[in-house]
């Protein structure tokens, strides 16, 4: 379960919230961790009133058309992400040619797909919309009372869900294979870090709390939710727990794992973030700042300075039962077993070492499922994002990843002072990422630039 993948290779589950732009990053299938769910599917923002026009096919990739209402329904969902971001909003012509251009490489790439046999089940499309469901802070039903209520297509949204989760598994196949990082390299990034600048290479981990306002709030709605705003603001300030605080009170995704963001470039955070937290120490608080999106409380978790390789890290300690799908177990079946040990382990009935060593198929078996103290962005995203999201003692509901499906128990979590080599692996980790990107890039413009692309009208 180590993890050599870049951000873009992480669990697709942020179909609702496409991002701009065609680098690796972009693909973005997790934004820290965020794939980056629907959000609180609140409406996208409206748009001014225009003349209604029989839908038209706008590209054909291929043999395959995209037609306008496909663009225009993924410019809103961009639309609605980059509001919830706090970001400035880019002129809607802008926002549709970048939306069509994403549209293409897409298509590209899943016509790939198809041809090299790569399929999803029912049942890894089914976890992942579990996983959307909880990173909204509820279940099945009501995230589909919800996206109904906000005319969102259940068949559409899986099948987006389907596609995003086939691009992954094509892009681990074609583009992961591609990179290798030596000492060289890595020399070359310390010295390259060393020598850039800092503040264009710094890092930084936010914690967030997300007020939301709807789009139609009247002004005594918007007062009330700033004066809640307010007092979770004065709450934090005054000492309560941050990541409880955010878990409780905040109406973003990520709220659910106490609000982080994700240890990020400085870059990739919107500039109102940026501006509000730039002078604040690490555990400095601001808010509520206000976005189109709602009032915002922040706190600045982590920060590393663009020249430096951190020298502590926050550590897990986490065992777990892997199980991988064959003709006799499905994965549908996987999922289910271990969803039953879960209930035995919680209920006293069972002890998951001893589950562990006689049914995982991982060679941490023999230890019980025992994985050791393990640094930040050692394991897969899915792996990674479910251990984050776990207390103590908790266990995960059944994960899939791309080595099985996995039943994953968190026992313990502390800061570690890293030793020189752990802080060269940490950086051959970042390397490698650089390079992934790198090469996403050179394998996406491949893809695109083997398809047949035809522009007939222009999107509107």
């Amino acid at each position: 379960m180590k993890n050599h993948h870049a951000r873009f290779l992480s669990l697709a589950i942020g179909v609702l919230c496409a991002l701009l732009g065609t680098g690796a990053n972009a693909q973005g299938l997790r934004l820290s961790n965020s794939l980056t769910a629907p959000g609180s599917l609140t409406p996208p923002p409206a748009a001014a009133p225009q003349v209604q026009q029989a839908d038209y096919i706008v590209a054909i990739v291929n043999s395959e058309p995209i037609t306008n209402s496909e663009v225009n329904m993924r410019a809103d969902r961009t639309a609605q992400q980059i509001q919830q971001q706090g970001a400035a909003q880019p002129p809607r012509d802008q926002l549709l040619r970048q939306v069509l251009s994403r549209l293409i490489n897409e298509k590209a790439q899943l016509q790939q797909a198809t041809e090299a046999g790569i399929k999803i089940d029912e049942a890894t499309v089914d976890q992942a919309e579990e996983n959307v469901a909880r990173q909204n802070n509820t279940d099945l039903a009501g995230l589909h009372r919800r996206m109904a209520a906000d005319g969102i297509s259940l068949d559409r949204f899986r099948h987006d869900l389907r596609n995003q989760l086939t691009l992954l598994r094509l892009r681990e196949r074609d583009v992961e294979s591609r990179v290798r990082v030596t000492d060289q390299d890595i020399d070359q990034f310390i010295r390259d870090q060393q020598g850039g600048d800092a503040a264009e290479t710094a890092q930084i981990n936010l914690q967030h709390v997300l007020v939301l306002v709807p789009e139609n709030a009247t002004p005594q709605q918007i007062a009330s939710l700033q004066a809640r705003a307010q007092g979770i603001a004065d709450r934090a300030k005054g000492g309560a727990d941050f990541t409880v605080l955010a878990r409780e009170n905040s109406d973003a995704p990520e709220g659910r794992n106490g609000g982080l963001l994700g240890l990020r470039p400085a870059d990739r955070y919107p500039n109102l973030f940026l501006e509000a937290t730039q002078d604040l120490p690490v555990g400095g608080i601001v808010g509520p700042i206000r976005s189109p999106a709602g009032f915002h409380i922040l706190k600045v978790a982590e920060r590393i300075n663009g020249s430096a390789v951190p020298t502590e890290v926050m550590q897990n300690h986490a065992r777990h039962i892997l199980l991988r799908p064959t003709p006799q177990l499905t994965e549908a079946a996987a999922i289910q077993r271990l969803a039953d040990y879960k209930r035995r382990v919680n209920n006293g009935q069972a002890d998951f070492a001893v589950l562990a060593t006689e049914n995982s198929v991982d060679g941490s078996a023999k230890q019980g499922g025992d994985l050791g103290w393990a640094n930040p962005g050692q394991f897969v995203p899915e792996f990674e994002e479910a251990i984050e999201a776990l207390q103590p003692g908790q266990i995960s509901d059944p994960i899939v990843s791309r080595f099985g499906v996995h039943l994953i128990q968190l026992l313990e979590r502390r800061k570690h002072t890293l030793t020189q080599r752990e802080q060269r692996d940490m950086v051959r980790a970042a390397a490698r990422e650089k390079k992934l990107d790198e090469a996403y890039t050179t394998w996406a413009q491949e893809v695109r630039g083997r398809a047949y692309v035809e522009l007939r009208e222009v999107p509107q």
